[in-house]
């Protein structure tokens, strides 16, 4: 069997990938994340392309790579990791009592074949005050997450609804998918 390699140091990620009990190494790829972004049209494409990039930036042989991206599409507008409280407010204000998506991407490189994933996740953002977000804000500090929110800790509580296929992916990677594509590749994933 190839080696599995995770293009992320994303602690959120590596979480996901040990829980179905395989053996990894992560890498952080090799590219410039904020130079890349600048080609794409669509919040779709870019976290496709972004994904694909950071997969095979580290492809090499005897080794499968696991590529992800994930950013928040607020009506068009792309919406990153807020990186600090004010930001994170800010983010959380312009998505209340709003409708916005997670567009979660996942790349598998093989030494012969790319598999692709988007997955999309729908939130309906409740009503909230500026007090109740500085509240939650503080909370969970989520100053490292697309949107400004942990849903798997107390970001459930901001939303009246949620739609996906897979809910894992809003966490970082469509585990669904991703299980898939490594069984049909002969790994064995823990039940």
């Amino acid at each position: 069997m190839h080696r599995i390699v995770l293009a992320s140091e994303s602690a959120y990620r590596k979480a996901q990938l040990t829980s179905l009990g395989l053996s990894f190494d992560t890498k952080k790829p090799l590219i410039d994340e904020e130079k890349e972004k600048v080609g794409f049209h669509t919040p779709a494409s870019m976290a496709l392309g972004l994904a694909q990039l950071k997969a095979l930036s580290l492809k090499a042989p005897g080794q499968i790579v696991i590529g992800g991206d994930q950013l928040i599409d607020l009506n068009g507008i792309i919406l990153g990791k807020p990186h600090t409280r004010e930001r994170a407010i800010s983010q959380l204000m312009e998505m209340q009592n709003r409708t916005h998506r997670i567009l979660t991407a996942l790349v598998v490189v093989t030494p012969d074949k790319v598999y692709e994933h988007l997955d999309i996740t729908t939130l309906q953002m409740k009503k909230l005050t500026q007090a109740e977000i500085e509240k939650y804000v503080d909370l969970d500090l989520p100053l490292d997450c697309a949107g400004s929110y942990k849903i798997e800790k107390n970001g459930k509580h901001l939303f009246s609804k949620i739609e996906s296929q897979d809910s894992s992916s809003i966490v970082g990677l469509p585990l669904l998918k991703l299980t898939e594509i490594l069984q049909n590749l002969g790994y064995e994933i823990k039940k």
